[in-house]
C-alpha cells in the first residue's frame, strides 16, 4: 500500500505521519518512511531525535557536494541513504537535489517519482509531502492507494485541505480526511461543514502531543494511551488490517 499525508504547513501532518508509520509497523507490516517535506523533520516524529534526523536529512546536501557515493535506482537509494527507526520503519529523505538535468537515479528523483516507484507489493510505503498540494498535484493517477488529508479547524488549514482533496480525487486515490486537533464540537463542525463528504477521522486535541512536538520525542513515545496518539494508532491498525 502507499499512502500520502498531505495538508497545510503546521497542520500536524508530520506528527501524524511519524506515529503512523510506528502503528503500522507495529502489527507486523514492513515500513518505508519517506520524508519529502522541504523541511524534512520526519525522523523525530518517528523518534529518532534531532541529531539523526539532521544527519539524515544532510545526505540529500552531501549528494549534491559529491561528498557520497551515488544510487542508480530507488531502491539502492533506500538502501544506502535510508535509516533505520523505532519499529524497524525505513525512512529515507526524498527532496530534490537541484540538478534538473541529472540522469542520476539520486539526484533525479523527485517526491512523486520515489512514492511512485518503490515496491509496495509486501510492505506500506508512507510518504510525507510537503505543505500544500504541489507533489499531489504531480503525481500521476494510481501513484498513491491512500491521501490522507490533514485538516486543523482554521480556515487557511480548511482551504488547503479541500484543495488537496479535489487533487487527490481527480487522481482517483481513495482519501481520508484527518480532522487534527479538535479540541471540542464546534471545531469538529468546522471541519465537517467543509470536508464532510469525505470519510473523516477525528484525532483530539491532546497535550501528550503538543508536548512531543515541544521536546522533539516521538508522541507514541512518550504516551502511546494519550488519547490523540490512540487515534492515529487506531487508524494505523485499520489500514494495516
Amino acid at each position: 500500500m502507499r499512502i500520502a499525508v498531505a495538508g497545510k504547513g503546521g497542520a500536524g501532518k508530520t506528527t501524524i505521519s511519524g506515529t503512523l508509520a510506528r502503528a503500522i509497523a507495529r502489527t507486523g507490516t514492513r515500513v518505508v518512511a519517506v520524508d519529502a517535506d522541504v523541511n524534512p523533520m520526519l525522523g523525530i516524529s518517528l523518534g529518532m531525535g534531532m541529531d539523526s534526523t539532521e544527519q539524515l536529512a544532510g545526505v540529500r546536501q552531501a549528494l549534491q557536494d559529491d561528498e557520497v557515493e551515488h544510487a542508480p535506482t530507488v531502491e539502492a537509494m533506500l538502501e544506502r541513504f535510508g535509516v533505520d527507526a523505532p519499529d524497524g520503519v525505513r525512512v529515507v529523505v526524498a527532496s530534490r537535489v537541484d540538478r534538473p538535468d541529472s540522469g542520476c537515479g539520486c539526484c533525479g528523483v523527485t517526491p512523486d517519482g520515489i512514492l511512485r516507484e518503490l515496491d509496495s507489493a509486501e510492505r506500506t510505503v508512507l510518504g510525507d509531502l510537503e505543505a500544500g498540494v504541489g507533489v499531489l498535484s504531480r503525481m500521476e493517477e494510481g501513484s498513491v492507494d491512500v491521501v490522507l488529508v490533514v485538516a486543523n479547524p482554521t480556515q487557511k488549514s480548511i482551504e488547503v485541505a479541500r484543495r488537496a482533496v479535489e487533487t487527490a480525487v481527480a487522481r482517483k486515490s481513495r482519501v481520508l480526511v484527518v480532522a487534527n486537533r479538535v479540541a471540542d464540537e464546534e471545531d469538529l463542525r468546522v471541519i465537517q461543514e467543509a470536508l464532510g463528504h469525505h470519510e473523516l477521522v477525528v484525532i483530539p486535541e491532546d497535550p501528550v502531543i503538543a508536548r512531543a512536538d515541544a521536546e522533539g520525542v516521538a508522541p507514541i513515545d512518550l504516551d502511546a494511551n494519550a488519547p490523540g496518539v490512540r487515534a492515529v494508532i487506531a487508524l494505523g491498525e485499520r489500514l494495516a488490517a
